[in-house]
């Protein structure tokens, strides 16, 4: 039997590969229904305002995140995970790639049936200076 420990961090994998394929189906299915996103300079905003966004993004981009997961602690039903974040996002019509960097803490909850999913997640990715 898997250890909820290596169960988030097959999530937080599977989360990371969505984002980079665009893979908007897969985000949902990974997020819980009551998740909560904070984002520098945005008010909080759930699921519903979730795919707005994201789908904006990828249809004006090529997003390439590096995620390197620095530490997963599991306290019961809940757990969290901090990782160092590098994103590039190229503009598909051409153009300067934008390099950002930072934080991110992500607050997962262990549902009924055992699968661990997104609940609370915010970052502090901002641009990179050249």
């Amino acid at each position: 039997m898997e250890s909820d420990e290596q169960a988030i961090r097959e999530v937080h994998t599977s989360w990371i590969d969505a984002v980079n394929a665009g893979d908007f189906a897969c985000l949902l299915a990974l997020m819980a229904d009551d998740a909560v996103f904070l984002n520098p300079g945005r008010e909080p905003f759930g699921r519903d305002g979730f795919p707005a966004g994201f789908s904006a993004a990828h249809q004006k981009n090529w997003i390439r995140c590096i995620s390197e997961l620095e530490e997963v602690v599991v306290a019961g039903e809940v757990a969290y995970t901090l990782c160092r974040d590098s994103l590039s996002v190229t503009p598909r019509a051409g153009g300067e790639a934008m390099l950002l960097a930072g934080n991110r803490i992500t607050i997962y909850r262990k549902q009924p049936d055992g699968r661990w999913l997104l609940a609370r997640d915010a970052h502090t990715l901002s641009p990179v200076a050249s």
